[in-house]
């Protein structure tokens, strides 16, 4: 696998863990819940978009 497609998934998947850390707990911040789904989003697109380049290369 390609390092910086390693170090996606590897950023994709700690955002992840954040995201259902903050959903669980007790008065979790709904501008932090915003900004997590972002910022995993964005990643998942960066995912994509390398994935899609590497294909049709």
């Amino acid at each position: 696998m390609h390092s910086r497609l390693y170090r996606l998934i590897e950023t994709h998947q700690r955002i992840d863990r954040a995201l259902r850390d903050e959903q669980r707990r007790r008065g979790a911040d709904p501008m932090r819940l915003t900004q997590l789904k972002k910022m995993k989003l964005r990643v998942k697109d960066l995912i994509h978009r390398f994935t899609m380049r590497r294909a049709h290369a």
